[in-house]
């Protein structure tokens, strides 16, 4: 073994090793991570505590943030998002359910025709069966210029758009695009490119947490009733 290997093993070690595991927190184990990288044949194993446990460590985080690496995922119930005030929302809450996940924006020239038509497709499946996922998403246009929390939710009441549960922003696109997206877009590609085009791009994915189609951010949500009719 290397001596370079032993001390990028130890700096490593040393993140996490000689405190309490009470004391850890996910960023502990992400900065560990990170330091043991360049020492792949010890990277999954992690020293918390004594005596000393040998765990995974990349399943350790994963498990921890909630979150799966998106090519691993088999459906969006592998996947933790945060709502509009920042809790922790497992999309496991939604097993069963037919969903419409949308990144939404205020400012955006379809606003006004999407808030309308996806407040009605709420009011018609919802007993049924469709929940409407909305994530505010700021990477067109800055047309999504609203903050998280009392600030958005003030704003969807203002536009008289009761649309279902709304999450924190997100980045759809780029280095820092949600896992949950990542996931959406491998599962249903788009046309010219698998990155989201504009705001209001929607996936539809059924009772099993699959996503089985996608639709541009021009198709009006009334259009893809049929849709979700077979799939309720």
């Amino acid at each position: 073994m290397s001596m370079t290997l032993v001390r990028n093993f130890r700096l490593a070690v040393n993140k996490v090793a000689f405190r309490p595991a009470s004391s850890l927190r996910i960023q502990d184990f992400q900065e560990f991570k990170t330091i043991a990288s360049s020492s792949k044949p010890l990277l999954t194993v992690c020293l918390i505590g004594f005596p000393l446990q040998v765990v995974n460590c990349h399943s350790k985080i994963n498990e921890m943030s909630g979150n799966t690496d998106y090519k691993s995922a088999n459906s969006i119930y592998d996947f933790t998002v945060k709502d509009t005030h920042g809790e922790e929302v497992s999309l496991e809450k939604y097993k069963g359910n037919v969903v419409l996940i949308v990144n939404i924006a205020s400012q955006c020239g379809l606003t006004k025709n999407n808030y309308a038509k996806l407040t009605v497709l709420k009011e018609k499946y919802g007993e049924q069966g469709l929940k409407i996922l909305n994530f505010p998403c700021n990477q067109f246009g800055s047309q999504m210029p609203e903050s998280d929390g009392e600030p958005m939710v003030c704003h969807l009441r203002d536009a008289k758009a009761d649309i279902g549960d709304v999450f924190q922003k997100v980045d759809v696109n780029g280095k820092d695009a949600h896992p949950l997206y990542n996931f959406l877009k491998e599962k249903q590609k788009g046309t010219l490119g698998n990155g989201i085009k504009w705001n209001f791009t929607k996936f539809l994915v059924n009772k099993e947490g699959i996503p089985v189609n996608r639709y541009a951010p021009t198709t009006d949500p009334m259009d893809i009733s049929k849709d979700i009719e077979k799939l309720l």
